[in-house]
C-alpha cells in the first residue's frame, strides 16, 4: 500500500532532564546553622560535666549582660585554672578582686565537689556566701571602697570563708616593718565587723609576712606576723565585733608564701576566716 502524499508529518521531541535544577543555597545556610547549634550543644554538655559549680558560675557571670566582668566568681584547676578570669600577677596592677588563691587549694576543690552532689547548699554555706556577697558587692554595690577592695581576695573552703588582705607595691596595709595599721586597714576592719554581724560564726585571724633578704640573728618575721594579726583583731573588736567570736590569732611568719618570690610584698597578708559552724566545735 503506497503512502498518502498529503499525510501530516508528526515529529516527537523527547525532553531529557539532566538534573533536578538549581534550588539556591538556602539549604547550605540552614545546614551550617544546624552544625553550629549541635557543636554548641555538645560543648555545653561537656562543660556541665567537666566543671564545678563555682566554675560554671564564673562562666555564666562572664557572659552576663548585667555584669561587665565579674570580679569574684570562681574557676578551679586544670583548663579553667584560677578562680577568676584575671591572672594572679595582674591583680595588684588592675586593682581587681578575685578568688585566685583557691586555684591550687585541695581543700577548696574537695569542698566544692561536696556541694555539687547535694540538691541545695547547706544553710551554713549559704550564710557564708551571703557575707562574701555583701563584702564584694555581688549583684549590687560593695560596702568596701574601690581603693580598699583591691587588697581583698576571698575563697570558700571546707574551713570556712577566708578573706585575704594583702599588700600592693604602691599600697601597704601596715607601716613598713611595723604593726601600725594604715587607714585602708582600719576601713577594712570596720566593714568586716559590720558584715560579720550577719552571721554568728567564730572568727580566726592569721598573719603572714614576706621573707627578709638577709639572714638575721633574730628574724623579726615571726613577731611581725603575729603582731599584725593581733592589731587587726583589735581593730575589729573596736569596731563592734563580739570578742567572744575571735577564737584564734596566729602568726605564720614567712612559712606559707603566696607567691614563688619569697621577697614579694604580696606575701605580706592577713587571712580573716569565718569558720564554718561544724568546724567551730573542733577548735
Amino acid at each position: 500500500m503506497s503512502a498518502q502524499p498529503n499525510a501530516p508529518i508528526i515529529v516527537k521531541r523527547k525532553k531529557v532532564v539532566v538534573a533536578g535544577g538549581h534550588h539556591g543555597g538556602a539549604w547550605k545556610v540552614a545546614y551550617a546553622d544546624f552544625v553550629t547549634a549541635m557543636m554548641a550543644f555538645f560543648m555545653l554538655m561537656w562543660l556541665l560535666n567537666a566543671t564545678t559549680e563555682q566554675q560554671r558560675k564564673g562562666i555564666a557571670d562572664y557572659f552576663s549582660p548585667t555584669i561587665p566582668i565579674n570580679r569574684i566568681s570562681g574557676g578551679g584547676d586544670g583548663a579553667f585554672g584560677g578562680d577568676n578570669i584575671f591572672v594572679e600577677d595582674r591583680l595588684a596592677e588592675n586593682g581587681d578582686v578575685a578568688t585566685v588563691e583557691s586555684a591550687g587549694n585541695e581543700e577548696t576543690v574537695a569542698f566544692e565537689q561536696g556541694t555539687d552532689d547535694s540538691d541545695a547548699e547547706p544553710a551554713q554555706v549559704a550564710a557564708l556566701r551571703e557575707v562574701e556577697d555583701q563584702l564584694l558587692g555581688r549583684g549590687g554595690e560593695s560596702l568596701i571602697s574601690e581603693n580598699a577592695l583591691r587588697h581583698v581576695v576571698t575563697r570558700l573552703t571546707d574551713e570556712g570563708l577566708i578573706i585575704e588582705l594583702f599588700d600592693l607595691d604602691d599600697a601597704r596595709l601596715f607601716e613598713p616593718g611595723t604593726a601600725i595599721p594604715r587607714p585602708v586597714t582600719e576601713e577594712l576592719a570596720r566593714i568586716f565587723a559590720r558584715v560579720f554581724a550577719l552571721v554568728e560564726n567564730d572568727v580566726a585571724v592569721d598573719g603572714h609576712t614576706r621573707s627578709r633578704p638577709v639572714v638575721l640573728a633574730e628574724n623579726p618575721v615571726w613577731d611581725l606576723s603575729i603582731n599584725r594579726a593581733s592589731a587587726f583583731r583589735r581593730l575589729m573588736e573596736e569596731a563592734g565585733l563580739d570578742r567572744g567570736r575571735l577564737v584564734r590569732v596566729t602568726g605564720h611568719a614567712d612559712r606559707e608564701l603566696a607567691t614563688r618570690n619569697a621577697l614579694d610584698v604580696r606575701n605580706n597578708r592577713l587571712e580573716v576566716i569565718l569558720l564554718r559552724s561544724d568546724m567551730m566545735g573542733a577548735r
